[in-house]
């Protein structure tokens, strides 16, 4: 609710402040007193854009000021947190928007001292404050407002989650399922290619490093002779020869093993000659292996050579250099193959998955449907009932359910018609309804809702225009049992409503340093009387008009 509104050099407005009661707030006025001005003002910390021209003195800046309490309101709480802003108090949940405006024109906005954007506050304002001004009804027309309205009275509020969960999901779903689909296109676009691909690689059926190691192996066999030439030559120098290599150094050996006894550095030297005689007769023994393994293969080369050139064909077509690249290449193939065929299961799945959530879907707008129904009948009459009171009898309202594509909200597009003459013609509110009538209206629908829609502060800014006697008397009725569980402040001309106030505000003129500002004060009961009495009257009102505004007050 809002606590308390301060203003500062807005137009005539000097310096106010107002406290407002948690209930019915009834602020009255002559007409051009500056009731307007109070709107004006409180319209800036709802979003509204500034204009410098309200800066009568240009040497102060103008400052507007609300201190809204909001409960435990989830949705304020959830918008200070989302927009790092501070949050409420805990002790009296405390939620403060100024709105300050330069000389300049330049316009500043602060939640909670943090600086903010317009539409942050418009955002914040939609929590706090529902703003009803005469011609402010455009929201009556709104299909998702009326179907609010139906889906309230109806109890929805479970079934609805429930169901926007459902569809949640099944919009998901739906957009895994197409997205496989594209998939799967995408894929059989290029299967068959992939599939000859594939089947090049597994004809080759390379094994790993094979082309490396042919190419090594080429190169052998083409040196086949030269190689065997050499290692015979070596090998017979080792050891097969008439004066081998290994022989003579075991000569030398015993040489030397017949001196060991005189020279002390001998013997180690003699081992080191006969490791060496070893390992020389190690290494011709090698070579006669290695020999013995190598053999000119006319045959063997002309396999290698063709398998090399198979490989070299592919390594080419899919431009790599190695063995391992080409295989890679054929699992990815491989994978793309299995894809291909595996995509046809998940796309089964997501269809499975897709069907039971619709049947889901069926059910709960089936119960929403049922819902709807039940409640479309007493909500007529109710607020066909509640137009007669505020003054029109003639008029009548019909709401029409036209059977649409499930969505998130049911199957069902709700519709508010209206008539106004008892012609039995019914067309959308939007396209018939003035703009008194709509302000009643509304006042009606959002009398029946309010108990189920945590609707906040509601302002109502002079819409019983064009209503007195007994309709003004009802409108100030509804208000006064709407207020009951919320704040409620309206700005009107009718007595009959001023006398249903909690509190009631007058705004007035004063010369102040010879320049007319605008003001306003609380009455007390006996203010109330006097300035109820000047509404029915005029300026000096009669005693049966005193006594007249204290029966409004009394009852």
């Amino acid at each position: 609710m809002l606590r308390q509104l301060t203003i500062q050099n807005y137009a005539i407005i000097d310096e106010l402040t107002i406290d407002f009661d948690e209930r019915l707030n009834i602020i009255t006025g002559e007409t051009g007193a500056g009731k307007s001005i109070l709107m004006g003002a409180l319209s800036l910390i709802l979003g509204e854009r500034a204009d410098s021209s309200v800066l009568v003195n240009k040497e102060r800046k103008c400052i507007i000021e609300g201190y809204f309490t909001a409960g435990k309101k989830a949705a304020v709480n959830h918008f200070l947190q989302q927009n790092d802003f501070e949050e409420a108090t805990e002790t009296d949940h405390t939620v403060v928007i100024r709105r300050e405006i330069g000389s300049n024109g330049k316009s500043r906005a602060f939640i909670n001292d943090t600086p903010a954007t317009l539409q942050q506050l418009k955002e914040l304002a939609g929590l706090l404050v529902d703003l009803h001004q005469q011609f402010d009804t455009l929201e009556l027309g709104d299909s998702d407002f009326q179907r609010t309205v139906i889906d309230a009275l109806a109890s929805n509020e479970n079934i609805l989650a429930t169901h926007q969960q459902y569809f949640k999901e099944w919009t998901n779903v739906l957009a895994a399922f197409n997205e496989l689909q594209a998939q799967k296109a995408a894929l059989q676009k290029e299967a068959d290619y992939n599939q000859y691909l594939c089947n090049e690689l597994e004809e080759l059926s390379l094994k790993e490093n094979e082309l490396e190691q042919l190419e090594e192996e080429l190169k052998l066999l083409s040196n086949a002779e030269e190689i065997k030439t050499v290692l015979d030559k070596v090998a017979l120098e080792l050891s097969n020869s008439e004066d081998p290599v290994v022989a003579r150094i075991k000569q030398l050996n015993n040489s030397l093993q017949n001196m060991q006894s005189l020279v002390a550095e001998l013997p180690a030297l003699s081992d080191r000659l006969k490791a060496s005689q070893i390992e020389l007769q190690d290494i011709a023994d090698e070579l006669e292996r290695i020999n013995n393994t190598i053999h000119f293969d006319a045959q063997r080369i002309d396999w290698v050579n063709q398998r090399l050139s198979d490989g070299y064909k592919l390594t080419k077509k899919h431009g790599v250099t190695s063995t391992a690249e080409l295989l890679a290449i054929q699992t990815e193939l491989s994978n793309k193959l299995f894809a291909a065929v595996a995509i046809d299961e998940a796309i089964l799945a997501k269809q499975v998955q897709a069907n039971d959530l619709m049947h889901q879907l069926k059910q709960t707008a089936k119960q929403i449907t049922a819902a709807r129904n039940k409640v479309i009948a007493p909500f007529e009459q109710s607020v066909n009932a509640l137009l007669k009171q505020v003054g029109m009898p003639n008029a009548q309202i019909k709401v029409s359910l036209q059977t649409v594509a499930l969505g998130a909200y049911g199957v069902e597009q709700i519709e508010f018609l209206f008539d106004a003459n008892n012609s039995n013609r019914f067309e959308p509110i939007r396209k018939v309804a003035s703009g008194g009538e709509l302000s009643r209206l509304m006042l009606c629908i959002k009398s029946l809702v309010a108990e189920y829609i945590d609707l906040p502060t509601m302002i109502f800014d002079e819409i019983d225009t064009g209503i007195s006697g007994e309709a003004a008397k009802q409108v100030g009725l509804i208000m006064q049992q709407m207020a009951i569980k919320r704040q409620i402040i309206c700005i009107t001309h009718q007595p009959q409503i001023a006398g249903k106030a909690n509190a009631h505000y007058f705004v007035y003129k004063e010369n102040k340093n010879n320049q007319i500002k605008t003001n306003i004060k609380i009455l007390n009961k006996e203010e109330r009387i006097t300035a109820i009495a000047q509404m029915l009257s005029g300026e000096k009102p009669t005693a049966a008009a005193l006594e007249n505004a204290k029966e409004m007050i009394l009852h």
